[in-house]
């Protein structure tokens, strides 16, 4: 089973790695890949051309922003009602499933979530946690409600916003939906493997990242949400903190018209072989 929704993975300078590509090409699941037309050779001689969209514009030094917000277009002008946006850093996906993580082999996972949020009527973002962030012998939630959403995101197109700045997109986002009483789900059921950030080339990490890329990135979101976030200092580095609780009275509101949601295995998934533990 594939997504309904288009995918769209944004991509810069990781013609080599292509990560995402690649754990979503493994599962044949439909994708473009945005890239700037100055690297269109580099990417169609390791892709199959027909799925790289290119943008109309190049190196702009405003990190993702413009290309995030010509898919969110893109995606408006196929008439669909929603839109994925990944990062290229993607590792691959997997499913934790009582106490165990599984490697998914097909798109149902982002069908999941998609019939997930199409049955409410104010989801304006849904998408994947992270498996790092997942612990398989914690006893969670299969998502936590009105958080951020992060790296692989499903967007309703009709949201009234358009991503700015140039650090920390996907926090504020998410904050400005929060403070308007939409709400969003970050499923911890389906679980997106992504490199952490600055660990790769290409991509933000050269153009925004680099000296005292941490703390600007941290003091960027402070100043557009001073209520709600502060700077820290965890792991060794700055870090922005972010306090949800203000919304989480934020109702989920069902359509009249939303069905109940099928079992995985309505959704004809079988669990093979767990993931080795140490993995």
């Amino acid at each position: 089973m594939n997504p309904k929704y288009p995918i769209y993975v944004i991509s810069k300078g990781r013609w080599e790695s292509r990560m995402t590509t690649k754990a979503l090409t493994k599962r044949n699941i439909p994708h473009k890949v945005v890239i700037e037309p100055q690297e269109y050779d580099d990417y169609a001689a390791v892709i199959d051309p027909d799925i790289i969209a290119v943008l109309p514009f190049s190196n702009l030094g405003q990190g993702s922003i413009p290309a995030r917000n010509w898919v969110w277009e893109d995606a408006i002008q196929q008439g669909a009602e929603r839109h994925w946006i990944l990062d290229d850093n993607i590792r691959d996906f997997q499913i934790l499933w009582r106490n165990s993580y599984f490697y998914t082999d097909s798109g149902t996972s982002f069908r999941i979530i998609e019939d997930f949020a199409d049955r409410y009527k104010n989801m304006a973002l849904t998408g994947m946690q992270y498996f790092m962030f997942a612990p398989r012998k914690t006893k969670q939630h299969p998502y936590v409600k009105n958080t951020r959403i992060y790296s692989c995101i499903l967007i309703q197109n009709d949201i009234p916003y358009k991503w700015r700045g140039r650090y920390n997109e996907d926090t504020d986002l998410s904050l400005r939906a929060l403070k308007d009483g939409w709400v969003t789900a970050l499923h911890r059921t389906f679980l997106a493997n992504k490199t952490a950030t600055m660990r790769m080339g290409g991509g933000n990490t050269d153009e925004l990242y680099k000296g005292n890329g941490r703390y600007k990135m941290a003091e960027s979101l402070v100043k557009q949400h001073p209520d709600v976030t502060r700077i820290d200092t965890r792991w060794g580095r700055y870090q922005h903190v972010v306090d949800y609780t203000p919304f989480k009275n934020n109702k989920f509101i069902l359509r009249a018209d939303a069905e109940p949601m099928k079992s995985l295995g309505e959704y004809g998934l079988t669990f093979i072989k767990p993931i080795p533990a140490a993995v």
